[in-house]
């Protein structure tokens, strides 16, 4: 079998090397390693495969933490030394801007890291009862698989979640429900835990014994969901204290459901809600846009400077969410927000909103195309920070602004908000000229 040098790592986290004229693409291999693979994947012009042997190792190499990395696909790059794994994704959103966006930054921010483990404070966990195991498999999936991983710990987790992987797997065997039980959703708040399991039956009595008991024992809340996620509901203990974050620095609680969207990385957040306020650098008198605002995450802070601030989502239900935590927090004098779609808004219904001084733009990994695309020079803002967690699309959308809007990209940096994964959070500063 042939080795092969890699020559770089891709936005996936895996080694780029070349053989034959084909491009290969091989997990588990670093840069600078010469290596040989096996391809589970042959296309005409390149191939997806997994490293067979390691013929020389590079010094950013290191042994994975977790017992379960290269079965399971919750990670992709424990076997990279934590400060280069930052050094990597610092590169992806350089090269994303450069060869999709032809743009550069004038300044790359330092990196934000956080904690390298027990981070992962929202999760989606499969449930699978497996016959041939003869038990029930409780995890992240298996790479390119959608088999459960078997799975008695995890180290991104948040510990306490982390611990309880197994017993959950006993608690969820032993219910009448068992094959009807194919997800339990995360939600670690600063007071209360919370596990959703998503019923598509409804649990008989002894199951209601069952997950009272371990709910006492663990410290946890039960909720149900037999539906969509506005199905939702406490289930046990019905007295826990609110899911919420908080922000210290802007003196703000956020409650949320927890089915709704915030951060995995409460920690990490708190950073990157205070760079982009740094950033956006918003003055009592100013008029102040944050579009995909969702429950109100930078709104708020925002609001903190005494600014006039207009949150925009898609979500009726944050929408809603958003209001009720400017009001908990006591900033409903100068919030205001309200649903709009935004992946399908034009300069007509943008201009209605009236010129913003700034805009903060946060949206979902397909990007803000749409909303770029329908700046017009009598509403263009003189300052816009994109938060992003896609490289791709802000490089994509960061090509507009420059090239078609007239900004200028000041600053870009990334936020390690997911360590030992390919997913890459970043920052941009954009300044009309």
């Amino acid at each position: 079998m042939n080795s092969v040098l890699v020559e770089s790592l891709d936005q996936e986290g895996r080694g780029v090397a070349h053989d034959n004229g084909k491009v290969i693409f091989i997990e588990g291999a670093l840069t600078g390693e010469t290596v040989s693979y096996s391809s589970y994947r042959k296309k005409p012009t390149f191939e997806q495969a997994q490293v067979t042997q390691i013929h020389k190792s590079s010094s950013m190499r290191v042994q994975p933490r977790c017992i379960h990395f290269g079965v399971c696909g919750g990670c992709s790059m424990q076997h990279l030394e934590f400060g280069a794994q930052v050094s990597v994704k610092q590169r992806i959103l350089e090269d994303n801007l450069w060869h999709i966006g032809k743009v550069k930054a004038e300044t790359m921010l330092a990196p934000i890291y956080g904690l390298p483990w027990g981070y992962r404070e929202r999760a989606r966990l499969s449930v699978r009862y497996v016959i041939k195991k003869g038990k029930v498999l409780v995890g992240f999936h298996e790479k390119r698989s959608s088999f459960v991983a078997d799975m008695q710990h995890c180290e991104i987790l948040a510990p306490k979640i982390a611990a309880l992987l197994t017993q959950l797997a006993e608690l969820i065997d032993s219910l009448s429900i068992r094959d009807r039980l194919p997800q339990i959703e995360v939600a670690v708040g600063e007071e209360v835990d919370v596990l959703v399991l998503r019923v598509l039956e409804p649990p008989n009595s002894k199951d209601e014994t069952a997950l009272r008991a371990f709910a006492d024992k663990y410290e946890i809340q039960f909720w149900l969901q037999p539906g969509g996620p506005d199905t939702a509901a406490p289930f046990h203990p019905l007295e826990a204290p609110p899911l919420a974050y908080s922000l210290p620095e802007f003196d703000i609680i956020m409650p949320f459901a927890p089915t709704e969207f915030t951060q995995v990385n409460s920690v990490l957040n708190r950073v990157m809600v205070s760079r982009a306020i740094r950033l956006f650098d918003s003055q009592p008198d100013e008029r102040i846009a944050d579009f995909f605002c969702g429950l109100g995450n930078f709104t708020l802070p925002i609001a903190r400077s005494g600014a006039q601030v207009t949150g925009i989502e898609g979500s009726e239900t944050l929408v809603k969410r958003a209001m009720q935590n400017a009001e908990y927090n006591r900033l409903s004098g100068n919030t205001r927000f309200q649903a709009m779609n935004l992946f399908a808004v034009d300069e007509k219904n943008l201009a209605q909103l009236g010129r913003f001084d700034k805009w903060l733009v946060d949206p979902p990994r397909d990007g803000a195309i749409e909303l770029v695309k329908s700046i017009s020079p009598e509403i263009a803002p003189e300052r816009i920070v994109y938060v992003s967690c896609n490289p791709a699309t802000l490089a994509r959308d960061a090509a507009v602004l420059v090239q078609v809007n007239g900004y200028t990209l000041k600053a870009a940096g990334v936020m390690n908000m997911f360590p030992h994964t390919s997913h890459v959070e970043s920052i941009a500063l954009f300044e009309r000229q």
